[in-house]
């Protein structure tokens, strides 16, 4: 992923032609392509000429296309020893331990919030605004991500629910669901059989779906998804994090949040005065 190349679309994005905003499009949305594609194939892609994608990349301060495809293998490079996981058996002492895991945590926030699209939380934002409902759905140990995402968005809007399936009786939650409501699908592997059928009533039903999951399953992701908000998640040894994940769910909140101010200030009081009159609070 070229993320200094999407650095660099994003500060000049507003000065960009029209043309040029093409590509800009196609690279935002796969970043991958400046190492698997030439400029004629990226100008074939966004629909332009091979002069208007060789004069976009000067125009963000590239010497040519090579230069661009260059950065982004010495990216990729650098990356490589963290794209999953450390499975060396060597215990290391708890200072090492704590720092390594810091770094690598580090890294993957970096790496997801560099490579997001600018525009697209606000956009993600304008979509749960205008939808009657929110659902969230999480399988293993997206299941309580998933909580934790409707107990946010709970915080802020009315018509907040997690599909659960509860003692297996997925239909009765999935017949409360209708056209224009919101999926937010919160899946890294290992994914369910069930899921792709869940999924497949969700489009029927016209739900728009928003899937934050790993960059591994981003492209498969985006078969059936409205939205894809890709979270790196390497780690060390067995465990999965989900560190990522929790920060973007935060992020969409706010994105949320920034979009609805007063109507959010006005459900969050509304909370805090039932909880204050029920004495549920310390």
């Amino acid at each position: 992923m070229a993320s200094r190349l999407i650095l660099r679309i994003q500060e000049k994005h507003a000065r960009l032609t029209s043309s040029e905003k093409k590509i800009a499009a196609v690279l935002m949305e796969n970043q991958g392509l400046v190492e698997t594609h030439t400029a004629t194939e990226l100008a074939s892609l966004a629909g332009v000429s091979k002069a208007t994608t060789a004069r976009f990349f000067r125009n963000l301060g590239y010497a040519d296309f090579e230069e661009v495809r260059l950065q982004a293998r010495e990216e990729r490079n650098s990356r490589e020893p963290y794209l999953r996981r450390d499975t060396g058996t060597e215990t290391a002492s708890l200072g090492r331990t704590l720092s390594d895991h810091l770094e690598l945590e580090q890294r993957n926030l970096a790496r997801t919030f560099e490579e997001i699209r600018a525009d697209l939380l606000p956009e993600i934002a304008g979509v749960l605004e205008a939808a009657p409902r929110v659902w969230f759905l999480g399988f293993g140990d997206e299941y309580g991500i998933a909580r934790l995402g409707r107990t946010m968005f709970t915080r802020l809007r009315h018509g907040v629910h997690q599909i659960e399936g509860s003692g297996q009786d997925w239909a009765s939650e999935l017949s409360m669901t209708g056209p224009r409501d919101v999926l937010i699908l919160l899946t890294f592997a290992p994914r369910p059989r069930l899921l792709p059928v869940l999924l497949a009533h969700a489009r029927t039903t016209r739900m728009q779906i928003i899937t934050i999951t790993d960059p591994a399953y981003a492209a498969q992701a985006r078969r059936f998804s409205n939205y894809v908000l890709p979270c790196h998640i390497a780690s060390y040894g067995l465990l999965p994090t989900h560190a990522t994940m929790i920060s973007m769910l935060r992020l969409l909140a706010l994105a949320y949040l920034g979009k609805t101010p007063e109507a959010a200030t006005r459900r969050i009081a509304t909370l805090d005065a039932i909880n204050e009159e029920l004495d549920l609070s310390e």
